[in-house]
């Protein structure tokens, strides 16, 4: 039963991405930018609801009254790709995500990036792409935006951790904009690898704004690092 309502419910994201995208793409070339970013937040509610309603899974959120309004940067654990869907439509709709650019190439849904004012980098570029995230990123702060940013860079099972990268600390030293952490356990029901949706409650914790005025990098993500990973050890790691 697991594996059909996953299929299900993949079907169903799959349908969503055609019409959301399609619907912020097209007309997102001559409205507003705040056009396009309503519907991908709707687009991330409708997702959340049904993956509550077809496969059982929930979530729970505890400090949410820490999530940000504008010009802030969230920095979150990247385990699943939960996350990457259902972030959309727990934040503001103001959002601009740094990515790797080969998720423009994919038609509609790279389309409906784009519109969003995605922060596309190139993994590979090394320097060049964190100098790209602090340029692109002051900007979309300078506009009220949030920027939200994986610093581990890839999926990282439950349980493990990987090295965290500097491109969101330096643009948080640069902008002196607040770094908002999130932990999750997504990963527990929505394997980075596999089809199957596994019913639960996401817990997602969200920590108070980190200061960044004055302060180095290395500092910063320190302090980013030691939060996140605390709260990893508090949220569970396995299925009951």
């Amino acid at each position: 039963m697991i594996f059909l309502r996953s299929i299900l419910y993949f079907l169903l994201m799959a349908i969503s991405v055609v019409i959301f995208g399609l619907a912020i793409a097209i007309p997102g070339w001559f409205l507003p930018t705040a056009y396009s970013d309503r519907l991908a937040t709707a687009w991330g509610k409708v997702n959340i609801w049904l993956q509550r309603v077809v496969c059982g899974l929930k979530v729970n959120i505890v400090g949410g009254e820490h999530l940000p309004h504008a010009g802030a940067i969230v920095m979150a654990k990247h385990q699943s790709t939960w996350e990457t869907i259902s972030l959309r439509g727990l934040l503001v709709p103001h959002q601009s995500w740094v990515l790797k650019k080969e998720l423009l190439n994919i038609p509609i849904f790279g389309w409906g990036l784009k519109a969003c004012k995605s922060i596309a980098i190139d993994r590979s570029a090394g320097r060049k792409a964190m100098f790209q995230v602090v340029e692109e990123g002051k900007q979309r702060l300078a506009e009220g935006r949030v920027v939200v940013i994986f610093p581990e860079g890839t999926r990282t099972a439950p349980g493990e951790r990987k090295k965290y990268g500097l491109g969101g600390a330096l643009l948080a030293e640069k902008s002196a904009a607040p770094v908002i952490p999130v932990a999750h356990n997504a990963g527990v029901y929505w394997k980075r690898r596999g089809v199957k949706k596994y019913p639960g409650t996401i817990e997602v914790r969200v920590g108070e704004p980190i200061p960044t005025e004055g302060r180095k990098a290395s500092a910063i993500m320190a302090d980013v690092e030691e939060w996140i990973e605390a709260r990893m050890l508090e949220i569970p790691q396995k299925l009951d």
